[in-house]
């Protein structure tokens, strides 16, 4: 039941982070990963979230952990 709980939890948790509603939201203008800057499909197909309205591109999903720990740090990249 616990397990369950944390699974519930979690999941909230990463659903407030960022939205899935990509028809919605601003494209991403970058041809680069917004943490990395190394050249999105460098690695496959480039993994994508919606935060704050705007589609954020990433060139691996390590990258999305590190966005998602400081937002603001690398969103100023889209303002250059």
């Amino acid at each position: 039941m616990k397990q369950t709980l944390c699974i519930i939890t979690a999941s909230l948790i990463l659903l407030g982070c960022g939205s899935t509603n990509f028809a919605d939201a601003k494209p991403y203008p970058l041809e680069t990963c917004i943490v990395s800057e190394n050249k999105l499909g460098s690695m496959g197909e480039p993994p994508r979230i919606v935060y704050k309205g705007q589609i954020i591109r990433f060139c691996c999903k390590p990258c999305i952990k590190k966005f998602r720990k400081a937002p603001e740090k690398y969103l100023v990249r889209l303002e250059e």
